[in-house]
This record gives C-alpha cells, structure tokens and sequence, in this order.
C-alpha cells in the first residue's frame, strides 16, 4: 500500500511549464536555483516524494535531477540525497555601512528598564517547560479564556498575595503582553467610559504618556515636592477639555447648548508607581498613598498602580502594593519584564470585579498559551521566588559597587533611589547634566539625564541629575561600565 503523501518527504513549490514533463520540471527546477529561491546547501525531496506530490512518474523527476546534476546546479551522493550545488548568489544591494552607531548601542550601557539578561534562568526556564508542555491538557492549545490560562491565574493570584498583598482572586486576573498593553487597554476602556484625562506623575516615561494619548487620554502630572507626588491634590485636579456642545459658546455663540451639558468632571484616574517611582525613586508615604485611595473612594476615581520592579528592595522589606488597601478602586499592573525579561512579553493586570469582563473583551489572546504555562509551572515549582532572590542579591552588589565607586571617586555627586529597583539617580552640580550625558558618550556610555522623563507640563524638579540603570549591564562589564561613568562625572 503506498504512503498516504503527507507522511513523505519535505514540501517544494514547483509549476513545471513548457512542452513535455520532464523538460518543465528540469527548467523550473533550474530556474529556482538561478534565481536563489533555493539556496546553496538546501535539501531537495527524494524522487519519489517529488513526483508523488507533482502526480508524475518517479522516472521523470529522477531524470530531471540527473539532467541537473550533469549541469552543476545539483549534487546528489550516497546516503546523503540530492542537494542545491554550491554557487555564488546574487545578493541585492545593502546601504554602505556608516561610522554611527545607532542609540542605545555604545559599548557600555546604563540606560534603565532592562534587567542583565544574560542571567535570564535557561535551564530552569527549559525545565518548567518541558513540564508545563507535557502536562498541559489538549484544550490548553485553543482558544480558551481571553482572561489568560486558569493556571498562570492561578499561580500569579498565590504569588502576588504572597510576595506583594494584593488581594487577587484568579477571576479578576487578566492575562497581557507586558505593562503597555495593559496601560493601553485601561486607556482604551477609560476612552470608551466618555472619559479624556488621566493624571500621572511628574516624571516618568514618555512612551506611557503617548501611548495614553493614542487612546485619547491627555496626560495631566500632579504636583511635586520632596516626598513625591502630591496625591491630596487629586480633586483639585480637573478636566480642562471642553466638551462638546461647549465649543460654540468658547467662540463666541450666545446660543446655549442643547441638551446642557453637565459640569466638567475631574480627572477620573491616575497612574502611579507607588512602591518606587520612576525614575526618581522613593516609595509612596503612607499619608499619600491613603489621600490617594480617598480620593478614589470619594469620587469613584481609579488608580492604576505600576509595580514593575516591586520584588527588587533592599534595605528591608518591599512595601505592599497599593492595591491591598482597596482592591475595588485600584488597578495593579505588574510584568515578568523586570524580573525575569521584556521579551517574554508577560504582563498581568489585577482588576476591579466590575472591570474584568471589559478588559477581558478590550486585550484577551493576547499572550502564547506556552508561555503562560511555563511561566505558571515556574511560579509553581519554586524557581521564579528562587531566580528573584538571587536577582536581588547580585543587584544589591552592584548598587553597593555604585555608591562605594561614587564616594571615592566623585565624592559631590549625591546619589538618591537607591532602597529599591535597578537604577538610581546621581544628583550633579547645578547646570551639568547635558555636558555629562555628552562626556558619558564620548566615554561609550549610554546614559540619560533625568530632564529626558520630566512631564512636558510639569514644573521644575530636584534638579541636574543622571538616571543610572544599574541592572541593564552584565555581571563581566560591571567595572567596565562603572569606570566609563566615574570618568564622566565632574
């Protein structure tokens, strides 16, 4: 009985053309070398794979490769079948090279947001998922909730109540790839609300703010002291769009509106970063963090708490997540970015009851079933709280690295933020911060001066000072890079 053709071979797209089978096989044949569709070295089908796909005789495609091997398009040996023959290939044309690097890529790299991701946990990573893999049910690989998989709810609802007190229930976790994606659902699901404004923090990251502003929300910082951002000044805070209907009157139309329009409504959320603010650094004090949580309790306001490197604490204790204080007012966002790598593309959003089904219809599928399986099984298994310690332990070196290299070599630069996270922020002289950042370059050190993230509408912060991501360089390029910025400062 012949094998059924999907079992046989390797797939090749031909359209033999011209008179006679076996010169149109020879000549397409041909032609796909010629023309570099297949490449040196690639592995043609065997005649009887070939000509029981193309429906012809198995002499016909055994003449037209010995036709080819003949002209040196093809070889064929022994045991080792019938490949494409070694030729130059035509390449198209590439741009000259240039001298420049391109951002982001000098030599040595202090830019904040990336972990050392050569310390990403491989091993570890390849055994959670040979497990997850082999005992996933067959359904897992459908469709299935757009909330995410039940087991990485699962697993994320243990741990995060464990590690950071948020109060979370399996149900009102939404699955998505990475704290962007969520802050553009929430921005998406605000929009449709009917609202236009979303307050943050003075300084952050202007991605966020134009991502929130492709969903239609105007970014509004609140003001700053010390301590923080004032989150007691939340209700003075107010939308100042004007709405439709409103417009007429602002150009000089006498005429009321019709319907009238109802007051302008003050800003319904806001976006924090609680447990560490970036990229100033400090953490939320607890008067601030209660004003907020009043403030939303009060005007049925919502706040949208960035945890992104809550795990990474140092000198005691993480602080708890906002959210534990009112689960039914807060939106915790949190990410495997930071703690493990950007490029799984694992976030998670903990919501509301009442938000869940909007958000689960806004953003679900998002993420690829397998890993949110391996994630789930390394949350499981021990090897993520594992991973996090060890994680925090040679961070913690190299901050201390950072601070002794600092005192001893630039003993005028204060350094701030440095409790938590994986970057911390160098105060300088007055006026320095653009002629360091340029210094920094001509040293091959990428680094950001802390203007880069103020607010366009913010007032003027604490000041010139640098952003130092500390995280982002590997373990053997730490004394490297630390010796780059020393050199830099002034």
């Amino acid at each position: 009985m012949p094998k059924p053709r999907a079992t046989l071979g390797i797939d090749l797209h031909l359209e033999p053309s011209g008179p006679g089978l076996r010169r149109g096989l020879t000549d397409a044949l041909r032609e796909a070398v010629r023309t570099g569709r297949l490449a040196p070295g690639t592995r043609l089908p065997s005649s009887r794979s070939l000509a029981a796909d193309l429906g012809i005789a198995r002499n016909t495609v055994a003449d037209a490769y010995a036709d080819l091997v003949a002209e040196g398009w093809l070889t064929a040996r022994q045991g080792s079948g019938t490949q494409v023959a070694d030729r130059a290939v035509p390449r198209p044309p590439t741009r000259p090279a240039t001298p420049h690097r391109a951002p982001g890529r000098l030599p040595y790299d202090l830019i904040p947001g990336t972990p050392d991701l050569s310390s990403f946990p491989r091993t570890e990573w390849l055994r959670a998922a040979r497990h997850a893999l082999t005992a996933a049910p067959h359904d897992a690989l459908g469709y299935g909730d757009p909330r995410g998989r039940t087991e990485l709810r699962t697993a994320l609802a243990g741990y995060l109540a464990r590690a950071r007190g948020v109060r979370a229930d399996p149900e009102h976790i939404v699955v998505c790839s990475g704290f962007a994606h969520g802050l553009k659902l929430l921005g998406e699901l605000l929009h449709a609300r009917g609202h236009r404004t979303l307050a943050v923090e003075p300084y952050g990251l202007d991605v966020h703010w134009d991502l929130l502003a492709r969903t239609g929300l105007r970014t509004v910082p609140l003001p700053s002291d010390g301590l923080g951002p004032r989150t007691e000044d939340l209700g003075s805070l107010e939308d100042l769009e004007v709405p439709e209907g409103l417009q007429d009157l602002k150009d000089g139309d006498s005429t009321p509106p019709v319907p009238p329009v109802p007051p302008v409504p003050p800003v319904p959320a806001v976006l924090l970063n609680p447990s560490h603010q970036f990229p100033i650094g400090g953490a939320l004090p607890p008067e601030r963090r209660a004003a907020a949580v009043d403030w939303a309790r009060r005007t049925g306001g919502l706040i949208l708490e960035d945890d992104y490197d809550g795990e990474f604490r140092y000198d005691r204790q993480p602080v708890g997540a906002l959210q534990g204080l009112d689960p039914d007012h807060v939106v915790y966002l949190g990410t495997a970015s930071k703690s493990l790598a950007p490029g799984l593309r694992l976030g998670w959003m903990v919501l509301p009851p009442h938000l869940v089904p909007e958000a689960a219809r806004l953003g679900g599928r998002s993420t690829g079933v397998l890993e949110q399986l391996t994630l789930a099984e390394f949350i499981a298994c021990g090897a993520y709280d594992r991973h996090v310690r060890a994680a925090r332990l040679r961070y913690r070196r190299r901050r201390d690295a950072l601070v002794a290299a600092l005192a001893a070599r630039a003993p005028e630069v204060r350094v701030g933020g440095i409790a938590a996270g994986l970057h911390a922020v160098l105060h300088l002289p007055p006026g320095t911060e653009e002629s360091v950042v340029r210094a920094a370059a001509w040293q091959g050190l990428a680094v950001h001066g802390l203007s880069r993230y103020r607010h366009p509408s913010a007032a003027a912060g604490p000041g010139d000072a640098l952003v130092v991501g500390y995280g982002t360089p590997p373990d053997h390029a730490w004394a490297g890079t630390l010796e780059a910025l020393c050199r830099a400062l002034p």
